[in-house]
């Protein structure tokens, strides 16, 4: 038979020491048992709240923190795709001015194979040549919706700053003003000021949250019509290259045919 009555819990890390009396089993159940149960019970009442209260408040921080990561990394893709833009269209003028200087070696080809040829060129239209860049290239434009959600969003880095985990210099209690003012009525929020504090935190990084998902939704739509766009360049760099390559190979010919 044991020597502990069953009272006594068995697995208490404090009861290992030796000499060190059993400590007594204690669960909810326990609370209304004695004079002192219904404080007892209401003071474990109140610190469960808090304590579920305090796990919200850190979960929708970390939530927070989460959005404020993935908005700066649809923001470095987005400025990756313009990037990538901008390397299509100046592809697509090369290919152009490719295309200027094969017809211009095929009138003078024309020239040479005889004299007939030399006269059409001379009454031919000469082909439009397009003006030399300047100096320096010239930064490439997005589609509107998806700048205007890279400008919005890049407005909102001093957020990610504050509120990422490994750069933020606060911890979880201080995250929690004890004046914490909040835009709805105070009679909303419970009388405890720490209770509402948290409350009124939650509420705040659910509202950040809100505006957050907004900002990813125009950033992704945003990226969706950009690469619609540049589709299409791919698609028509895709025929000029395929019709370039066609009058290079007649060129060619032309060429040892002289």
């Amino acid at each position: 038979m044991s020597a502990y009555p069953k009272s006594y819990n068995p697995f208490d890390d404090d009861a290992e020491d030796e000499g060190a009396p059993p400590t007594p089993w204690k669960d909810s159940s326990d609370l209304s048992v004695g004079s002192g149960a219904p404080a007892d019970r209401q003071q474990y009442l109140r610190q469960e709240v808090m304590r579920r209260a305090e796990a919200s408040a850190a979960s929708t921080s970390r939530s927070l923190s989460l959005m404020y990561e993935s908005e700066k990394v649809g923001v470095a893709t987005s400025e990756e795709l313009v990037r990538q833009r901008g390397v299509l269209e100046r592809t697509e003028k090369m290919v152009d001015k490719m295309d200027q200087d094969l017809k211009i070696s095929q009138k003078h080809i024309n020239s040479i194979k005889s004299v007939f040829g030399g006269f059409v060129n001379y009454f031919k239209s000469k082909p439009a040549e397009t003006p030399p860049e300047q100096n320096g290239t010239l930064a490439p434009q997005p589609n509107s919706r998806l700048k205007d959600a890279i400008s919005t969003s890049k407005e909102q880095e001093a957020q990610y700053q504050a509120s990422h985990p490994n750069l933020r210099k606060l911890n979880d209690s201080d995250s929690i003003p004890e004046g914490a003012i909040s835009a709805v009525s105070t009679e909303a929020y419970p009388k405890n000021p720490h209770l509402r504090a948290y409350h009124q935190k939650i509420d705040s990084n659910l509202d950040e949250l809100s505006m957050g998902l907004g900002r990813l939704k125009n950033i992704a739509l945003g990226m969706q019509t950009e690469i619609e766009e540049q589709d299409d360049i791919i698609d028509r760099l895709t025929t000029k290259v395929d019709k370039l390559d066609v009058n290079i190979k007649n060129t060619e010919r032309k060429v040892r045919q002289l």
